[in-house]
């Protein structure tokens, strides 16, 4: 799978990616870095109206998570709430946007 994050401060959320979280990377050329992802899992949700796309960084343990990063100096957000299908949180991104954190609740086939 190939997601994308589009920003207009793309070069700082890149760096946040690669040193904040530290993704490994590969350099596509010019600085362009496409990272790799930890295991993942897809699902597909019923919509009303026309279809979108989320993305989440997935934890076991957001307190642990967020603790971790905060430690970093990322700002989060949005503090935990329970959402029933799992524990929820958001980070700033250097651009100001937020960007989801969450820790599952529901059977995984990664953790299987």
């Amino acid at each position: 799978m190939h997601a994308i994050v589009f920003s207009p401060e793309a070069e700082k959320v890149r760096a946040f990616f690669a040193d904040t979280l530290g993704l490994p990377s590969a350099d596509a050329g010019g600085g362009w870095l496409i990272f790799a992802l930890p295991p993942a899992e897809l699902a597909v949700h019923p919509a009303e109206g026309r279809s979108h796309h989320e993305l989440y960084l997935m934890c076991d343990n957001i307190q642990a998570t967020l603790a971790e990063l905060r430690a970093k100096g990322v700002e989060v957000a949005r503090d935990v709430s329970d959402q029933g299908w799992g524990l929820l949180a958001t980070i700033r991104l250097p651009d100001g946007s937020e960007f989801p954190v969450y820790e599952p609740r529901h059977p995984s086939p990664l953790r299987a």
